[in-house]
């Protein structure tokens, strides 16, 4: 096992050379391997946005920051009213902080049409859907789309993992539709992860980028796979970190490794926040088809059938007490956590805080590794920027592969191979990060040598 010490802050130089990483990371993040620098883009003078919740509520927002008319579309009044509303104070508290001028929020506001009307969709640019997050309801919507909206429009889901080949399959336009996913609040986020298809075309994939750098967004492009660059990292995180409380942790102890190597807040903590039943939906339909060969967590579906939701019903992980969002520890939950231990059949033992660090961020290296080995990820610092801007990562550790490099990958490679010996089929060792650590070689050497051999076959 590795003994490099999780809970020692970078020094001010390794701090400043991370950074530096991560700044090259986010100007690599827009070279496209295979798509001409002089590719012509589509011309997106006007956008609808499909779905008037938070997350199109920001994305409206993005759009007439660019000062491009948005058309908001929703099912009633009453969500596009509250939809608007939000928008108007999220706009506000920019100008009430002196950050905006009334006379550009009102310009802003003026951009954004809401409507209730179908004829809204038919004659703009750019088409993305917010909607519930189900594979037939957004088949379904994209089946609709096909037959409103004009020739050369783009049809973009701002789905976080679902199957977006699946989605254009209903269409007869298939070139295109992409991936557009925002995070959420999606006017402040700075990550954008723009997912081609199989079938999308080069200058759809290059005006989604284009967008997005437009927006001050640091896009990356992903294939599609569940949960494409940052949410497949942030599955196998979230679900060792939940392995833990069941193998003998609380959640408080958990959350508190992971802020003392640097996270702000823990992944716990984070569930509160978001709200513990996003995506449960999808949750709940994964029980049905899983495999069978290997151990799974239900913790997150158990407490949301306990009301307990997070901050926004007082209660989930932790406690809450209204009008504060600072997580308390709660003895019902801990309770919950070792009868739920005892019903699965674990004997519950102290876990020390380098060992959950570890199981954590061991379980995103592997994953970055299949990604990269897999072609869904153009870059080990495509992931790495991904992560510090979208999720959180400490940027003085400069993302999940980079500190893996820092580590080395033998070390980590080993620790994994022992952790699959000890827990099984989730752990086994990505045949990438096997194959580096068996030649000395690191993450940032792959990229350079990927990056090298797409510029001689390019030359060639």
């Amino acid at each position: 096992m590795s003994d490099f010490d999780f809970f020692s802050p970078p020094s001010p130089q390794e701090a400043e050379r991370a950074q530096a990483y991560l700044k090259q990371a986010e100007r690599d993040s827009a070279l496209i391997p295979g798509l001409a620098r002089d590719l012509n883009t589509r011309d997106v003078r006007s956008v609808a946005i499909i779905g008037a919740g938070t997350m199109g509520g920001g994305m409206a927002m993005c759009f007439a920051n660019l000062g491009l008319p948005v058309a908001l579309q929703d099912m009633t009044q009453d969500m596009l009213d509250r939809g608007m509303q939000r928008i108007r104070d999220n706009y506000q508290r920019t100008v009430d902080g002196g950050r905006l001028d009334q006379a550009v929020m009102d310009q802003r506001m003026s951009l954004i049409t809401p409507t209730l009307e179908d004829h809204a969709l038919t004659q703009v640019d750019l088409i993305i859907e917010a909607v519930f997050e189900d594979i037939e309801i957004k088949q379904n919507l994209f089946r609709k789309l096909d037959g409103l909206a004009k020739k050369g429009a783009i049809l973009a889901t701002n789905t976080s993992g679902l199957d977006i080949d699946e989605i254009a399959s209903v269409t007869h336009r298939p070139r295109d539709v992409i991936g557009a996913h925002f995070f959420s609040p999606a006017n402040v986020m700075r990550l954008l992860e723009v997912v081609r298809t199989r079938d999308t075309s080069d200058e759809v994939i290059a005006t989604l980028m284009d967008l997005g750098h437009r927006m001050g967004k640091v896009s990356i492009l992903a294939r599609v796979s569940p949960g494409f660059i940052g949410n497949a990292l942030l599955r196998n995180y979230s679900r060792e970190a939940q392995f833990l409380v069941e193998d003998g942790a609380f959640p408080h102890e958990v959350d508190a490794a992971l802020t003392a190597f640097g996270y702000r807040m823990g992944i716990f903590a984070v569930h509160d926040m978001a709200g513990n039943d996003v995506g449960l939906h999808t949750k709940r339909k994964q029980i049905l088809t899983r495999p069978k060969d290997r151990r799974y967590t239900d913790l997150i579906i158990a407490l949301c059938d306990q009301g307990r939701l997070g901050q926004k019903t007082g209660k989930g992980w932790y406690r809450y007490e209204k009008g504060d969002r600072r997580p308390q520890r709660d003895p019902d939950v801990e309770a919950f956590l070792i009868s739920e231990s005892t019903r699965l059949g674990l004997t519950r033992a102290p876990i020390a805080h380098q060992e959950m660090i570890k199981r954590c961020l061991y379980s995103m290296i592997n994953e970055a590794a299949h990604l990269l080995d897999t072609g869904v990820a153009l870059r080990a610092s495509d992931i790495d920027i991904a992560y510090v801007t979208g999720y959180g990562f400490p940027a003085d550790h400069g993302g999940p592969t980079y500190l893996a490099d820092k580590i080395g990958l033998a070390s980590v490679y080993q620790d994994i191979a022992d952790y699959h010996a000890r827990f099984g089929v989730w752990w086994q060792p990505s045949p990438l990060l096997e194959r580096l650590a068996r030649e000395g070689q690191s993450f940032a050497a792959y990229d350079q040598q990927r990056t090298a051999a797409r510029q001689q076959g390019a030359k060639a």
